[in-house]
C-alpha cells in the first residue's frame, strides 16, 4: 500500500522530516509552535507525524531560546552589563519605563 501524503495542508513544508527552514523571527516561531502543539493535542496525527511534529517543535524551541538569549545579550550591552531584577507584581504599574 502506498504511503499517503499528510492530510493537513496548513502543515509547514518539510515539517514531516524536521528539515524545514526556521522562521525569520521569534513571533513566527512561537506561532508555528502553537499550531504544532494544537495538532499534536488534537490526537489525529499518526505516530510518524507525531514524531516529526515533535522534532520540528524541538527545533523551534531551540530557535526561540537562541533568539531570547540574543535579546538578553543586547539588553546587557544596553544596560551596561548589569541586569536589574524586574519589580514584583505588574511592571506596567510602575510606569514600565525601565526598557
Amino acid at each position: 500500500m502506498a504511503k499517503s501524503a499528510p492530510q493537513d495542508p496548513a502543515a509547514p513544508a518539510g515539517a514531516q522530516n524536521g528539515d524545514a527552514p526556521l522562521p525569520g523571527n521569534y513571533e513566527a516561531a512561537v506561532a508555528e509552535l502553537e499550531q504544532l502543539v494544537a495538532r499534536m493535542e488534537g490526537g489525529t496525527l499518526s505516530l510518524e507525524e507525531s514524531l516529526a511534529a515533535y522534532r520540528r517543535g524541538a527545533a523551534l524551541v531551540a530557535y526561540c531560546q537562541q533568539q531570547l538569549e540574543k535579546v538578553e545579550q543586547q539588553v546587557r550591552v544596553l544596560d551596561g552589563e548589569t541586569l536589574k531584577p524586574l519589580p514584583a507584581g505588574n511592571p506596567a504599574a510602575d510606569g514600565g519605563d525601565d526598557l
